[in-house]
């Protein structure tokens, strides 16, 4: 009876000190997260103004005088990814207004979970209204493209134009990505986002540029401008792996409807990414969509709106010339 006793004595002072370590390390985490956030938000704070629509604020920025032209950025995104160069150079031609889209950025989520590429594009046309914008040239990029689709499937009258850029528009193959899909799970994905939020290192995130740039290179100055630390809050990091996650599912219900828009759809897509398949989306967009016409860049990744500008210029120039615009 004394060893059993002594054997649960040590069983619970083993139990007591790994109950200590957990929640010194959670304390810990909670702590190097939240200072790592604010500090993310002090270095690299909105660069333009909000909107408030239904009562959510909606961060955007807007240059240049013309005809109106939308940017939404891809996953892990904000509107510094077009800031850092393209949409100066459209801003002479156009009046290109640039939107966070939720959860990302500045603008804050519309909900922890279940927020679909249509609530976006819901919001982000009722901006664009709210902003007196005139039906727009709406280009996305990437995720920004399914939003684009989106917003061109329910809200037709409401936009001039899509450019689709590298855009994720049909659903693919394979597994989902289990680190993307544990962190959109309730109570297990929260606790993995804020650990990557307090303990993902500088090198991890210059891995995934790298990737997300590949066969080309990112330009210089554009992990400094583009606010990494944005990325990786526990919010924004929760957000886009929700939305990703969800992503394939809501566009198996959307394609369907493609076929019926007859506004003009200019596609811009690498022959080398590796992260948007060419064929699955863009290729098949091509076919369903009478409107739609497919400039393939030969041997560009899945960033064209940074390393081939030219190509992506002239696509939005040849969609605004079609909706009349030019």
């Amino acid at each position: 009876m004394g060893a059993l006793m002594a054997e649960a004595g040590t069983l619970v002072k083993a139990l007591t000190l790994l109950l200590i370590l957990l929640t010194a390390f959670g304390a810990a985490t909670w702590w190097r997260a939240s200072r790592r956030a604010a500090e993310a938000e002090a270095a690299f704070p909105p660069q333009g103004q909000i909107v408030t629509v239904n009562g959510h604020p909606v961060h955007f920025q807007q240059m240049g005088t013309g005809p109106d032209l939308v940017l939404l950025h891809g996953a892990s995104g904000n509107t510094r990814d077009f800031t850092f160069s393209l949409a100066g150079r459209l801003a002479q031609d156009y009046r290109v207004t640039i939107f966070d889209r939720p959860g990302l950025g500045h603008t804050p989520r519309l909900a922890p979970r279940g927020v679909t590429i249509r609530d976006q594009a819901a919001l982000l046309q009722a901006a664009a209204a709210a902003l007196d914008l005139h039906r727009p040239v709406v280009a996305g990029q990437s995720f920004g493209g399914a939003v684009a689709m989106a917003w061109a499937v329910d809200h037709p009258g409401t936009l001039s134009a899509v450019v689709d850029i590298a855009g994720a528009t049909y659903p693919w193959p394979g597994d989902l990505n289990m680190l993307y899909a544990t962190m959109a799970r309730p109570v297990i994905g929260p606790a993995l986002a804020w650990t990557l939020a307090a303990w993902v290192t500088p090198g991890y995130v210059a891995r995934a540029l790298d990737g997300v740039f590949a066969p080309q290179s990112a330009p210089e100055g554009y992990a400094d401008h583009i606010g990494t630390p944005l990325i990786l809050r526990p919010h924004s990091l929760m957000a886009n792996a929700q939305q990703r996650t969800d992503l394939r599912a809501e566009l198996r219900d959307l394609a369907p409807r493609y076929p019926a828009l007859t506004l003009p759809i200019e596609i811009v897509h690498g022959t080398a990414d590796t992260t948007v398949d060419l064929d699955i989306h863009s290729r098949a967009l091509a076919r369903d969509v009478p409107s739609a016409n497919l400039v393939a860049l030969d041997g560009i990744g899945h960033m064209p709106h940074h390393v081939a500008q030219e190509a992506v210029i002239a696509a939005i120039d040849r969609a605004a010339t079609r909706a009349g615009l030019r």
